[in-house]
This record gives structure tokens, sequence and C-alpha cells, in this order.
């Protein structure tokens, strides 16, 4: 009996090949787009599982209240680490904090390489559970030892063998290889993470000033085996504040725990509250496949059902002889089976040939787990439920027609009348309403990027290259440095600050000015900068002056942003005196435009600029527009070269590095895109066999009514207007919804674009000319019919 349904099934797939492959392509395409953010999810939500401490492990966060407003942030006191190991330490089995993160010059012989590291506690080798290659986890024990990753020690040593060898890390500290380690997959938290150096060679260059307010330094934990994450968290809420005096106290800082599981997925706070994150937007793309997968489904019950009348003598005949209805239905049930196995080969083959470039998209390393038993058994689950999905209504609607009424002629739509086409109808609806709601938020997405893209900055990024300080001869020569860079001819003007100038991070409080509340908790971005910052970035003075080497009275000067002025209530700022804490009173000699140093979503920070030529850690070069930017770069290059001869030569430029803070958002606005136009494609290949069915079914009217004198424009407005109708109905149900998500997609963002008519109307415009042009064919082809050819059976 299954040989015989196999050969019935086959036999129709043939019998029909223009339907059969319109159904093929629709469900595989379906199928491959939820394939591709079934992979995706997958990596999302399985980020960091690779430690096998996973559950036990978490981040130490700490919350301040700064003016009402609490901020969390991950940055902690290095007295933190003891109060925890001493007062707390029953609650966990590894403390490990960690400071210095970035790009270091390791450097063995005569070769140097840079690579990404961290100065860590010893501890943190057990934590993540590092897959030792060579050597121990104990490896970081001795304070003069560094372990490697599998890459670094490639890069380093090549193929020699690394263990034990003394190499240096920024021409300062030698170390010996006491351990190498598998490199840590791309779905970690600490992926990249090419070296590890023991924290006490940090912590003993670290200037004894520092105390509980400096938050400089990051720190994760293991709890113990036997403790429960939210029980340790809210037994160490107060470990900083029982150790600060009564000024640091008004702020109130309260320390907790964010276990892994939270890192990736809801890393976002607000005002105290963990709001959520990419969690967001793995509903978002979940969802989105869901609905990519449902439109295709839906083409496959209307076409199957549509043609329901092609197979009614055949379900009369079978059913006559003796055939039940459950039979029947196991039958085409089985069919539509067996076009889903067919759609899923044909998915799994694009999946195959497009994940390199889906995963250049998405900037991951995704790979198809054909090796793993689980990814088999979710194929079958997937084909089966797709299966069940796409099939059910089409078998249960096929195997209901009553035999007489099909052995006579008789369709069941003739019989039903006006409601044999409307569950089709309902789905095209449906259909299109996604369509259209996912080009609405493609549009809205691109906007809302360009419309940040396009903000004022406040200073010109163009030709503006920043290097990091890596030896303090810069600083000590910097007048020296700075004129031989001006002789080149092609730099335009250099200075030196503490932070790029696209991602200032430091922040100090403590500061007291006229009318300021007593209770106010204050806080500001600081940058110290040189006095050619403002002429090196472009800054626009918007009120008294930029500093200048004419007064000596600027090294106790401050010039500050409008978002600052605004934030002290200052009425007349230029000329005013601020107290900062200890550091002494400075006053205000100008105020600036807002320069966006951080999110370009978020409002400006205040920020305060003054003079200092003490710990600047990257210089800022303005390049002459009139010069070539490569031969004005091996020409910085040189003077690097000259002034530290001992460390690699590193840039990037203001633009690239500000064109990466729209990373996240462009790349939703690619996948959106992709998944729109997919969704579309699916929707108009439905619409176009159910179009063809039509004109099909109508060929002997159309015939009659040409022999009557319709004419071709008459009879292609008589087959389109039903689909344009549909289509406009779609819309309307596509607005609202598309209105509703993606407002609450953009409150997230305070600097925002509003959500303009004109962007459901070319939504709308869209959907419909689509329509009109994939209907239009067959309706046209229809038309131009020979009357003759149409009526001859007659």
């Amino acid at each position: 009996m299954i040989q015989n349904y196999f050969k019935i099934a086959l036999r129709n797939l043939l019998k029909n090949k223009g339907y059969s492959v319109i159904n093929i392509a629709g469900l595989a395409m379906g199928m491959a787009v939820a394939l591709l953010i079934g992979l995706w999810v997958f990596d999302e939500l399985s980020f960091d599982k690779n430690h096998e401490n996973y559950d036990k492990i978490a981040k130490v966060m700490q919350s301040q209240n700064f003016a009402g407003t609490i901020q969390t942030g991950d940055g902690v006191p290095k007295q933190l680490e003891q109060e925890l190991r001493n007062k707390y330490g029953s609650h966990f089995k590894y403390i490990a904090i960690t400071g210095g993160g970035g790009e270091h010059l390791l450097s063995f012989g005569d070769r140097k390489v840079t690579q990404v590291g961290r100065y860590m506690s010893p501890d943190i080798a057990e934590m993540l559970s590092l897959q030792m290659l060579k050597g121990t986890r104990s490896g970081l024990t001795d304070m003069n030892s560094v372990l490697l990753s599998e890459s670094a020690a490639k890069a380093t040593f090549g193929d020699a063998e690394p263990m034990d060898k003394i190499v240096r890390i920024d021409n300062k500290n030698a170390v010996r290889v006491t351990g190498v380690y598998a490199d840590l997959p791309a779905n970690s938290s600490f992926a990249g993470l090419e070296f590890i150096a023991p924290w006490k060679l940090l912590e003993k260059d670290l200037p004894e000033w520092l105390g509980w307010g400096n938050n400089w330094f990051n720190m994760y934990v293991q709890i113990g085996d036997h403790s429960e994450m939210d029980q340790v968290s809210a037994a160490i809420a107060k470990a900083k504040l029982d150790n600060i005096d009564r000024e640091e106290s008004k702020y109130e800082p309260l320390i907790f725990l964010q276990p892994m599981r939270k890192w990736n997925l809801y890393s976002e706070f607000k005002n105290g509250v963990n709001t959520g994150g990419r969690i967001s937007v793995v509903w978002l793309f979940g969802i989105t496949g869901l609905f990519v997968l449902m439109l295709a489904c839906i083409n496959f019950m209307n076409l199957n059902t549509a043609r329901s009348e092609k197979r009614a003598k055949e379900i009369g005949v079978r059913k006559a002889v003796g055939s039940a209805k459950t039979q029947l239905a196991v039958q085409f049930l089985g069919e539509s089976l067996m076009v889903v196995i067919l759609a899923f080969t044909v998915s799994l083959l694009i999946v195959t040939v497009s994940l390199p470039a889906f995963n250049l998209l998405v900037d991951k390393q995704i790979a198809l787990p054909f090796a793993l038993p689980y990814f088999w058994l979710t194929c079958i689950a997937f084909i089966l439920l797709t299966g069940l999905v796409a099939g059910t209504y089409p078998a249960l609607y096929l195997s209901s027609f009553k035999p007489i009424t099909a052995l006579k002629g008789i369709s069941f739509n003739q019989k039903r009348g006006q409601l044999a086409g409307s569950p089709r109808k309902m789905l095209v609806v449906l259909q299109f309403a996604v369509s259209v709601t996912l080009i609405i938020g493609t549009i809205i997405v691109y906007r809302q990027v360009q419309y940040a893209k396009n903000r004022p900055i406040g200073y010109s990024r163009q030709q503006l290259l920043s290097s990091p300080i890596k030896s303090e001869q810069i600083i000590k020569h910097f007048a020296a440095f700075r004129n031989d860079l001006l002789n080149t001819g092609a730099i335009e003007e250099v200075t030196a600050t503490d932070s790029p100038v696209t991602n200032t991070y430091v922040t100090n409080s403590g500061f007291t000015w006229k009318g300021k509340n007593p209770a106010m908790t204050d806080e500001f971005v600081t940058l110290r900068i040189t006095h050619e910052f403002g002429n090196t970035v472009g800054w626009k003075i918007k009120d008294g002056r930029d500093f200048s080497r004419r007064f000596a009275t600027d090294s106790v000067g401050f010039v500050l942003n409008e978002a600052a002025v605004k934030y002290m209530g200052l009425k007349n700022p230029v000329g005013e005196m601020i107290q900062w804490g200890d550091n002494g009173k400075y006053r205000v000699i100008g105020v600036i435009e807002d320069l966006v140093t951080q999110s370009p979503y978020e409002p400006a920070k205040q920020t305060i600029f003054f003079l200092n030529y003490k710990r600047l850690n990257t210089i800022i070069i303005k390049i002459r527009p009139s010069a070539s930017a490569s031969t004005a770069v091996a020409g910085i290059q040189a003077m690097f070269k000259k002034y530290d001869p001992e460390n690699l030569f590193q840039y990037s430029f203001a633009d690239q590095e500000y064109a990466r803070k729209f990373s996240d958002e462009e790349r939703i606005a690619r996948l959106t895109t992709l998944f729109a136009v997919l969704a579309v494609l699916i929707s108009c290949l439905g619409l176009f066999g159910l179009a063809s069915f039509v004109a099909e079914q109508r060929t002997k009217e159309i015939g009659i009514r040409k022999v009557l004198g319709a004419s071709i424009a008459g009879l292609w407005m008589l087959l389109s207007r039903e689909f344009v109708f549909l289509i406009l109905i779609s819309c309307l149900i596509a607005g609202p919804l598309a209105w509703y998500f993606m407002n609450g997609w953009l409150d997230k963002y305070t600097y925002r674009i509003e959500i303009s008519w004109w962007i459901f109307a070319v939504s709308v415009s869209g959907a419909v000319l689509v329509s009109l042009v994939t209907v239009s064919f067959q309706a046209i082809r229809a038309a131009l019919l020979n009357p003759v050819r149409s009526l001859r059976s007659e």
C-alpha cells in the first residue's frame, strides 16, 4: 500500500511539473531560511557553554547612583578582590581579577607579534576550564610566567617548541611560557584571548594611590558547588559600601553578580535594572524565521487545495470502492511529507552553499554539525513538523470530498459557493501581511541607522588618525615628536589624549560649582588633552575660547561641552570656578559643541576637557586633506619608529572606528532586508501559482468574454482585481502591526527617528506593484489566448 501511495505521489509531481517546482522551491527557500536562522539562534543560545563551569561562573558588577540615575557597569576597584576572599571566601571556589586587556607586543628574539591578552589571577585557568595542550592550568602561579593560546604560540615561535621559552610583554616584562591552551571558540566571551599573564605582574606597576573609587578592573568568580547565585549576589551587595567614606558612600555602590548565562543575551541595564540585550534580536529573527517558513507552508496549502478539482474523481472512485476518509488523509499527508523531504534536501544544499556568505553577514563562524546525532534528530523533527503544518489542512480538505458529488463532476468549490475560496484568501492575506510588515521594518531599521550616521558629531572624522602610545619616550619628547610630524608636510596638527576621540571611557566625580545641590552625586566624562586637541579634531567653540599656550593659567582651565553646561545649570559658564576634589580650583575658559564620543544613538555625555601631559595613551593626528593617506601614514610610521623603535606601529582612522559603532544595527538591517526579500519572493511564488490556476480554471469564461468583445485590459482587470484587493487588506493589517513592533524597537534609542507615513505608503505601493506584476503575467497570458482554442472542447 505504501508503495502504491509513493507511486501515485511521484506521478502527480511529474504530471504537474510547474506546480511541483513552485511547491518545492517555495518550501525549500522557507526551510533554508529557517535552518540558517535556527543555526544562528543556537549559536547565540549556546554562547559560553563550552566552559565546564558555565552555571557557576559570574561577572562581578557594580551599580552606582549619579544624580538620581543608577548606572551599572562591570568596572570594580582592585581592593574588592581581597575583600571577597577575606570576608566572603566561603561562597566562592575561584576569584579572578583582571586588567590591562587589549593588544600587547610579544617579543621573542627578533620576532615581534601583536596579540590580545590580559593580566589575570591564576584561578582563571581552572574557572574557564582551559583545554591545555602543553603544560597545566597551574602555570600562572609564578609571577614571571605566561599562558599562550595555540595560535599565539604559533605566531610567536612558529613550529618550534614554546614551553619554557622566555618572551617579553611590551618590552617590559620577561616571562616564561608555562602552558599552551587551545584557542577559545568564537562563541565565547573570551574569544580572541591569545595570552594570559599573571595579575601580580600588572599589580606591581599600579600607582599606590588607587583606591576604592577607581573602578578600573574586571572581576570574575566561580561560586561554590553548593552555593546559589542569587544568595551569593545578595551577600556581597555591600562589599564596597562597607569600606568607603561618607563622601564616597553618597553614590550608593551596590555589588552584585551577573551569571555567565546572561552575559551575551542580557547585557543591558537601565536605571539599575537588567532590561535585556541581544535576546530581543534573537526573538526578532527567531520569529522571522518561523514566519518565513509559515509563508512557504501557506503556499503549499493554497496550491494543493486550489487544485483539488484535478483529483476529485480519483477521490470519488477511491471512496466508492471502499477507501476510508482516514486512509485518504494519510495518503495525502504522506504525499505532502514526500514534497517536504525533497524541499528539505534542496534547502540543505542551499544552506551549505550560502553558509560562508551568511557567516560574513552575521560575523560568526557557524558550521553545519553533520557529525552530531542531535543535528539529524532535529532535522527529522523539523521535516515532520513542517510536513504536518503544510500537509494537514490539504489532507483533511481533499479527503472530505463526497464520492457522489465528485463523480458527477460537481466540484467541491462549486458546491460550497463563495466559501470555498475563503481559507485560501485568508492565507494569501496572512502571507502578504507578514511580508509587508518585514518590508516596513526593513525601511525603518535602515532609516534609523542613516539618521544616526548623519547626526552632527561636533568634530571632523575625515583624515583623523589615532595611534596608541606604547612608550613613555613619546610623551617625554612630545614637542619634538609633534614638530617632526608637522615637518613632514603631510600633517596638519598633532595632539595626545588619554582615550580615543571615538571612545572616551574615563569618568570622574567630586566636582563642586556655584549653585550645585550638596546632595547631588555628579559624574563627568573627563579627557586629558594637550593644547592642540581642539585644532586637531576640529571642535566648534560656542562660547569663550580654546586652550592656548599664550595663557599659562590654562593649566588650571576647563573647557566644557554643552551637555556639561546644561547638567551643571550654568547660565554664564565662562569664568565660573569649579572645585575638583583635592585637585584644586579650575576656571571655565570655553564651551564647545557636544562631541559624539560614545554611542551615536544616545545624547552626548557631560564632558570636561583639561590640559595634562601625563598619563596620556593616544596620539591623534590630522592629515592634510591634500596629502595622500598612504604617504602620510608611512611618514607617521617613520616618526614612531624614531621615538619608539621597540614597538610595532598601530593606527586606525576615526571614520572607520566611528563606522564600527553601527555594526550591530547595520547587521540587523542587512538581515531584515534579506528576509524581507525572501518573504516577498516566497509570497509571489504562491501568488504566481494561484494566478496560474485561476487563469486555467477560467479559460473558457475568458474565451466567451473575448468572443463577446471583452478587451485585453478588461480581462486583465477581471483576473487581477481580486488579488489586489487581498493585498490591500493585508497592508491594512500589516501597517498597525509594523508600527507597534518597530516603535517598541526604536524606544531603546534616545536619538531616534519618528515613523513617517510615507514609509507605509511606499511599502503598500511596493507590495501592490509586485503582486500586480506577478499576477499580470498569467492574466495577460490568459487574455491573449485564442478563444477558438479555449472553446474547442465545446
